[in-house]
């Protein structure tokens, strides 16, 4: 079982953002974190195994003060053990030494810095309120606080990126303490300020192989389209648990919790979940159909693999022409798809 914790408040909205985050409801923190625990203390009831993975996202936990997570670490206790990985993500101008120290002292193991560039006119492209230096040095900081567990998230496939602004960033993530990558092309979302507004993006497949290739090289290996590790214990438990289908609980306004065939959604309006944070704003029930897509869907971008007997006789011809074009391979009846970048237009060819 995967544990999901939403803070939804940020210092600012990102440009290109679309998660469930707010900038004026700060004075609803410590309310909000009281329903979280609330929240937090019925869902533990439906497991009684150890949580494989914790992760809290937003948002911006870093926007929390460190001790009002407290309660909730208290009560996480009985579900933790020593193979517990615990997540937590922080935006560069909001870490501090303070903050970092305490939630490594609450358990935290693997930390997640939203970077998304290290060029300064980038970063304000993106809209984003952190600079190339805070980036580099809030890296640093987590190392030295004892984390070894980094991640940094990167964009690309923006209007603005050059070769040469991509090389620097690469060149400098080369020199930094990370053992983690998540590496994301631009998606424009409804709702977003970069929505109706396509000149932003653009699509190059060329310069994303190029980006995959050269964090290879420094010693990264990819298992999923976005995802890339350094060494056989960085890869994110969580996201993998995600990928392999595994149930994962949801706690927060806006987060999603999947068990069985059923999904489940705590309402997205955060004074709505702090009046009552047990209510699910809607209760998803899956087909057989949605789930074998899903698992099709999340195995081809991922080295999860798909098994051979979710395909039927349709699809089996078909996988014998992507065989043929050298696409796949097929290892222990399982499909595993040779270039992540070709997933989507794997899977509609397969559908």
């Amino acid at each position: 079982m995967l544990l999901y914790i939403h803070i939804p408040f940020c210092d600012s909205k990102c440009f290109y953002c679309s998660f469930n985050s707010y900038t004026t409801l700060f004075h609803l923190k410590s309310d909000y974190m009281k329903a979280l625990h609330t929240q937090l203390t019925e869902e533990l009831k439906k497991t009684k195994e150890p949580l494989k993975s914790i992760f809290i996202g937003g948002g911006t936990p870093s926007s929390i003060e460190a001790k009002l997570y407290n309660p909730l670490f208290e009560t996480l206790q009985d579900w933790i053990d020593n193979t517990t990985e615990i997540t937590i993500e922080a935006n560069p101008n909001s870490t501090t030494l303070e903050w970092l120290t305490h939630v490594k002292n609450l358990g935290v193991n693997r930390i997640s810095f939203g970077v998304q560039s290290f060029d300064d006119t980038k970063l304000k492209f993106l809209g984003r309120n952190h600079n190339k230096q805070q980036a580099i040095d809030c890296v640093k900081l987590a190392s030295n606080v004892g984390f070894c567990h980094i991640n940094i998230d990167l964009i690309y496939d923006t209007a603005i990126d050059t070769k040469e602004l991509i090389d620097n960033d690469l060149n400098i993530i080369k020199t930094l303490p990370i053992d983690h990558i998540s590496a994301y092309s631009l998606t424009i979302e409804e709702g977003t300020k970069f929505y109706n507004r396509p000149e932003v993006k653009i699509e190059d497949i060329d310069m994303a192989s190029y980006i995959f290739d050269r964090l290879c090289s420094f010693g990264f290996s990819q298992y999923e389209i976005s995802n890339f590790r350094k060494g056989p214990d960085s890869r994110s438990k969580h996201n993998f648990g995600y990928w392999e289908g595994e149930d994962y609980l949801g706690v927060g306004a806006g987060a999603v919790g999947s068990i069985g065939n059923q999904r489940y959604y705590p309402t997205k309006d955060v004074q709505a979940y702090i009046n009552d944070p047990l209510m699910y704003q809607e209760i998803e029930n899956l087909s057989t159909d949605d789930k074998k897509f899903e698992k099709i869907f999340l195995g081809l971008r991922s080295l999860v693999g798909v098994p051979m007997s979710l395909f039927n006789e349709k699809q089996k011809k078909q996988i014998e022409i992507l065989y043929k074009e050298d696409k796949i391979t097929i290892l222990n009846d399982t499909l595993f798809n040779k270039n992540f970048l070709l997933s989507d237009e794997i899977a509609l060819f397969l559908e």
